[in-house]
Formats: structure tokens, sequence, C-alpha cells
């Protein structure tokens, strides 16, 4: 099974410099999917639908706790 890096990829668009660098990025991704045989496309979902859950769930902790400072003073 492959193990696909997509922490590599959202701190790179994190990161850019602009839209077109974060569009860049995306269609980076996007075709390193579409170069993959079918058999792997599945897991490549798999493991970004796993990715992002982890992430927005990160992201929304991260919120609440900025917005728990800011209404504590």
């Amino acid at each position: 099974m492959a193990e696909f890096d997509f922490k590599r990829y959202h701190i790179r668009s994190m990161n850019a410099a602009s839209d077109e660098e974060r569009a860049a990025i995306n269609l980076e991704l996007k075709e390193s999917y579409a170069s993959l045989p079918e058999e792997d496309k599945q897991e490549f979902n798999v493991q970004l639908e796993k990715f992002m859950i982890v992430e927005m769930g990160r992201l929304s902790n991260d919120y609440e706790a900025i917005k728990g400072l800011n209404n504590s003073n």
C-alpha cells in the first residue's frame, strides 16, 4: 500500500506566495492522482479524506482555543 504525503502539499500551499503558486501546487497534486494506477486511486482518496478530517479537526481546535482566549479578556 502506498503512503501519500498530503502534509507536504498542505504546508507548501499554506506557505505559497501567491494564488497562482497555490493553484500550481493543487494542479501538481491532481496530476499526481491522475498518474496513479486505478487500484491506487481509491487508497489515495481514503488517505486524503483521513488527512482532511484530522487537519480540519486540528484547525477547529486551534480556532476554539483562540476564540476562548479572546473571550476571556
